[in-house]
C-alpha cells in the first residue's frame, strides 16, 4: 500500500512539474536560442528530483538546498499560473497582440513569484508570540497559584534553520519569563548532524526557566533508528525528553509527553495515565493533535501539539482544517483544552504563506469546578 502512494504522488508530482515547466517555457521559447531549451530541460530534472534527492540521501546537502528552493517556487507558481492563464485569455479578447499579452503575463508571473519568496521568507524567519489564556477546572497547587507556558513546535533545526533562528529562539522565549518551556516535537529535521555541528544544543542550553524544558518528539524526530543516541544528543541542550513518560513537576501537575504517532512501539495514552493523581492538572506533549476526545476522556487537561505548520503555504490550510479537529489555535473539548502552534520553523521551502512563525504564550489559571 506504502508502495503504491508512493507512485502515485509521484505521477501526480510529475504531471504537476510538466505543466508548470511547460507554461514557462511557453513565455520563454520565442525569446531564447534553439539550443537553450535542451539546457532548460536539463535544470527541470535537476531542480525537480533535487528535492527528493535531498531527502533519501543524508550526505547530499546542496540537493536539500536546492531542493527547500525548488518546492517554495514550484508551489507558488502552481497557484500563481492558472490565474495568469486566465488572465491571458481575458487579455486576448482584447486587441492585444498574442506576444504583447504573452510578455504581460510573464511579468506578472515574475513580480507575484518575487513578492510572494518576500513576502513567505520574511513570515518564515520573523516568528510571533502568540498568547493564549487557560483556565483549568481544577484547584491551584500548593506551590503554583497560575503557571506562565512558553511552547515552540517544529522548528526542524537544519540547513535552512540553523544558529540564528535557534539565538532567535532562545531570545524571545526568556524574553517572556516562562515557568517552564515545552517542545512539542520536531525539533529537528530528520537529519540530527546538523543540529551537532551547528552547536544548536549549546545555544538552547541558554533557555531560562523556573521548572526547566521539556520535550516530546515529533514524526522528524529519527536519527538512524539510534533514538537512545538521538534522545541523548537533544538532552544535552538543557531539555527533558518525555519519550512515552509521565513526570510530576514540583508535586503541583503532571507532564506526560508521548512517542509520536508513527512509531509503532507508542503506548496507548490510558497506558501512560496508569498511576497518575488525576486531581492535579495534567498537560499532555502529543506532536500530531489527534484523538483530542481521547485526551479528554483520559481527563487531561491541556493538550499541546504542533506538526500541521498551519499548512504552512496557502491554501494548504484548507487541507489542515479538514484533516485536524483543531489544526491551529486554541479549541475547548469539555473540560480539556487543546493548542496547537503552526510551528516556529518550517518544513522544506523557507516559506510561509498564509501562516506565521510563532512562539506560543499560555497563561494557566486555575479554578475549582
Amino acid at each position: 500500500m506504502f508502495a503504491l502512494m508512493g507512485i502515485i504522488a509521484l505521477i501526480l508530482y510529475s504531471s504537476l512539474v510538466f505543466y508548470v515547466s511547460r507554461s514557462c517555457w511557453s513565455w520563454m521559447r520565442e525569446k531564447t536560442p534553439s539550443w537553450f531549451k535542451y539546457v532548460y530541460i536539463g535544470l527541470i530534472v535537476l531542480l525537480s528530483t533535487s528535492f527528493i534527492l535531498g531527502r533519501i540521501g543524508e550526505d547530499l546537502v546542496m540537493f536539500q538546498i536546492l531542493g527547500a528552493y525548488w518546492m517554495a517556487v514550484f508551489c507558488l507558481l502552481f497557484l500563481v499560473l492558472p490565474v495568469v492563464h486566465v488572465s491571458l485569455w481575458l487579455l486576448r479578447l482584447t486587441k492585444l497582440s498574442r506576444s504583447t499579452a504573452k510578455k504581460g503575463a510573464g511579468l506578472v508571473v515574475l513580480g507575484t513569484l518575487l513578492t510572494a519568496i518576500a513576502y513567505g521568507t520574511f513570515n518564515a524567519y520573523s516568528p510571533v508570540v502568540r498568547e493564549y489564556r487557560v483556565e483549568i477546572q481544577k484547584p491551584a497547587p500548593a506551590a503554583v497559584e497560575q503557571l506562565n507556558i512558553v511552547m515552540a513546535a517544529d522548528m526542524h533545526f537544519g540547513q535552512l534553520s540553523g544558529r540564528q533562528h535557534a539565538e532567535r529562539l532562545v531570545e524571545q522565549i526568556n524574553a517572556l519569563e516562562p515557568d517552564i518551556v515545552l517542545f512539542p516535537g520536531d525539533i529537528v529535521d530528520d537529519d540530527l548532524r546538523p543540529y551537532e555541528e551547528k552547536g544548536i544544543d549549546h545555544i538552547l542550553s541558554s533557555i531560562s526557566a523556573r521548572y526547566g524544558v521539556y520535550a516530546a518528539l515529533g514524526n522528524h524526530d529519527r536519527y538512524r533508528g539510534q533514538m537512545d543516541h538521538f534522545i541523548n544528543v537533544l538532552e544535552q541542550g538543557n531539555m527533558t525528553v518525555l519519550y512515552d513518560e509521565a513526570i510530576m513537576i514540583n508535586d503541583s501537575f503532571t507532564l506526560i509527553g508521548r512517542k509520536d504517532r508513527i512509531d509503532r512501539e507508542r503506548a496507548p495514552l490510558s497506558k501512560l495515565m496508569e498511576g497518575i493523581d488525576n486531581s492535579k492538572p495534567l498537560i499532555l506533549l502529543d506532536h500530531q493533535p489527534y484523538d483530542l476526545d481521547i485526551a479528554e476522556q483520559e481527563g487531561i487537561d491541556l493538550m499541546l501539539s504542533g506538526h500541521t505548520h498551519r499548512g504552512q503555504i496557502a491554501p494548504a490550510h484548507l487541507i489542515t482544517g479538514l484533516l485536524f479537529e483543531n489544526d491551529w489555535g486554541h479549541v475547548q473539548k469539555g473540560s480539556m483544552h487543546s493548542i496547537v502552534t503552526s510551528g516556529f520553523g518550517f518544513w522544506g521551502p523557507p516559506i510561509r504563506i498564509g501562516s506565521r512563525s510563532e512562539i506560543v504564550q499560555i497563561h494557566v489559571t486555575f479554578s475549582e469546578e
